[in-house]
């Protein structure tokens, strides 16, 4: 499993997914989860993907191929919207559920992948999908800008309180950190290294993608200051009386 999410503002888009794959406590490797598709000046699509490697490989295959096919309004790289982006990865999901669903189904392992796509294409504004394993999907609002895929739930709260859409993209990659650093303490199956993607509204390039590592130092310091934070808070707030 995984944990991905994408938050989208009025200056852009940050993107965050770990990178843990495991197959049991004693099977863990890295793989990465965000990938992205650029032209500069033109268009920037970012792809998140949670849930089984092999189904969400073969999603990625097949957009790859798409493009390598150059066929006309039909790819990454030259359809007109982000919603027709959107609607391609629901059919490549789609199509690979067709192949390999029977067998997932009949097993253990069941149908899992889910995905986030976001970007910008042209002139529109960014847009953000998050997209099911049913290959259909919804869009991020004002009223909701963050989605997240995979292994969500302990992030999930400080996105809540926090994420509004009038956001800097650095306190927004701050914000996002700290979901992550919540998720890592209480969830094993995920774990760093963080792949981090920011995204600035009509640039139309990507500028600012980072890995961050057991080792590095701002992550570190953010966990270990949010700790001190919420002791500190906790110690403020006045006790139940019994």
């Amino acid at each position: 499993m995984t944990y991905g999410v994408g938050l989208k503002l009025n200056r852009g888009i940050v993107f965050a997914a770990d990178t843990r794959t495991n197959a049991g406590v004693d099977n863990i490797s890295k793989y990465r989860k965000l990938h992205f598709w650029r032209e500069p000046g033109n268009r920037v699509i970012v792809l998140l993907s949670a849930g089984n490697l092999a189904v969400t490989q073969s999603v990625i295959s097949i957009l790859n191929e798409q493009i390598a096919a150059a066929e006309p309004d039909s790819t990454l790289v030259n359809v007109g919207s982000m919603y027709r982006a959107a609607r391609l990865v629901g059919e490549a999901v789609r199509e690979v559920r067709r192949q390999d669903g029977p067998s997932l189904e009949a097993s253990k392992a069941g149908f899992a992948a889910s995905f986030i796509l976001g970007g910008q294409i042209g002139s529109e504004p960014p847009r953000l999908f998050q997209i099911y394993a049913e290959g259909n999907f919804i869009e991020a609002t004002d009223d909701t800008p963050f989605l997240q895929i995979g292994e969500h739930k302990y992030g999930k709260p400080i996105l809540d309180r926090v994420a509004r859409p009038e956001m800097r993209l650095g306190e927004a990659a701050k914000l996002i950190l700290l979901s992550y650093d919540s998720t890592i303490r209480s969830n094993l199956s995920v774990g760093l290294p963080i792949d981090l993607l920011v995204y600035e509204r009509d640039s139309l390039d990507v500028k600012r993608v980072k890995r961050i590592e057991q080792e590095d130092e701002y992550f570190r310091n953010l966990s270990a200051q949010w700790s001190d934070a919420l002791r500190e808070a906790f110690k403020k707030i006045d006790e139940f009386k019994v």
